[in-house]
């Protein structure tokens, strides 16, 4: 199996980390250590443990055992960095109000499963939805970090059909496909979740199916149009994260899952309208009677912003949260003006903070932005060892 078969989240995703950003053999990084603990005490002064006695405790760690563990005070604040330093996600006011929870002494999958059950329903938390990081154990010299193989916590399964059309999501053919041969049973519609595979350093890979009581979901509709809800469609509340690599003080914790909640072109620009994904541009012009005989009708540019009415509309009247663009763009450039008032700069990846939709009327379309890596960070997850772990075989848990 290739990392192919593992689509790029919608929602967060960073450029390919070098050979030294990475940390296979579990060692942590010296220098970036120091420099972690450094800004940590720089942004919380009067702590109980001084910056040198901490500096003196770290060093002597990783001299002896290649790695050292971080206070929860310092998890927590290399989270809620690590979300301020993501130079490709737009919602980043909101960075400090990032929930911690620390998973980090879970070591089976059967403890994994409860914790990500547990993100799950925090996160939701009623359709009122919380920015939530749940951390799991680090890589350590001789002992593999756990992983979910998943890179969100909820997928739509993807199935490819005798005449070669998809139901469901067709980014997750590939990873549907493996889970059932793992033998997770036949999507049966567009919209069915696929397993979460947890992978543990003593356990082989296990599959684990999501409770659908801990899946809010939202259905589609439009407020002038009734023929999209004839449609069937629908997506769930929680963009939880769960490939990304986080990287705080020369450690990696491969297994971080966090969400916030979608920005509606995430949905409705990208998801069901991309020709990888659910590919429904024509079915919604339909819907309107559009003329999509000749490209000059501009019917793909009518249709794009309709579906985007009826996400946002749909997530409003049942309750769950969610953002616009044009709000989310200007929110960007208040946090940008916090954060220069602090001395910081704010990494940007201009063409993700841009949306999809109406990109040169938004705020964020006029400025250059700084685009440096800075740490603690997400970075892409290394999926290399999916090969060996699938040849074992993989335990399905309902």
């Amino acid at each position: 199996m290739t990392s192919n078969t593992f689509p790029p989240s919608t929602c967060a995703r960073h450029d390919a980390a070098s050979e030294s950003e990475r940390t296979s053999s579990g060692v942590a990084d010296r220098h970036e250590a120091e420099e972690f603990l450094r800004q940590f005490h720089a942004e919380h002064p009067g702590r109980p443990v001084s910056l040198s006695r901490r500096l003196r405790q770290v060093r002597t760690a990783i001299d002896t055992e290649g790695t050292y563990r971080h206070t929860p005070d310092e998890l927590a604040f290399g989270a809620r960095v690590a979300w301020r330093n993501s130079r490709r996600c737009i919602g980043r006011l909101y960075w400090n109000s990032l929930r911690v929870l620390d998973c980090r002494d879970a070591t089976t999958p059967e403890e994994i499963h409860q914790h990500l059950r547990e993100h799950l329903r925090q996160a939701t938390n009623g359709g009122r939805l919380r920015s939530l990081i749940s951390v799991f154990a680090p890589e350590a010299p001789g002992k593999p970090a756990p992983r979910v193989w998943n890179d969100q916590l909820i997928r739509y399964a993807g199935r490819r059909l005798e005449d070669g059309s998809v139901l469901g999501d067709a980014a997750y053919v590939g990873f549907t496909d493996l889970v059932r041969r793992l033998g997770w049973p036949d999507p049966e519609g567009p919209f069915d979740i696929l397993p979460w595979v947890i992978d543990t350093a003593d356990h082989k890979p296990q599959l684990f199916d999501v409770p659908r009581d801990l899946v809010l979901e939202v259905t589609i509709t439009h407020p002038d149009c009734p023929r999209i809800a004839d449609l069937g469609l629908r997506w769930h509340a929680v963009p939880a994260i769960s490939s990304m690599r986080l990287r705080i003080g020369g450690m990696d914790y491969p297994l971080a899952p966090f969400n916030g909640w979608y920005m509606g072109t995430e949905i409705g620009a990208r998801n069901f309208v991309d020709e990888g994904r659910y590919n429904l541009l024509h079915d919604v012009a339909a819907c309107f009677g559009m003329d999509t005989s000749k490209e000059s009708t501009l019917w793909r540019d009518r249709a794009l912003v309709e579906l985007n009415v009826a996400v946002l509309h749909s997530f409003h009247a049942a309750g769950v949260r969610i953002t616009d663009h044009h709000t989310e763009s200007r929110r960007f450039l208040t946090h940008v003006t916090k954060e220069e008032g602090q001395g910081r700069t704010v990494p940007t990846d201009w063409s993700w903070i841009v949306p999809p939709v109406s990109g040169g009327i938004t705020p964020v379309f006029h400025r250059y932005y700084d685009d440096a890596d800075q740490r603690p960070n997400f970075y892409p997850g290394d999926t290399a060892h999916y090969d060996d772990s699938f040849r074992d075989g993989c335990p399905y848990r309902q």
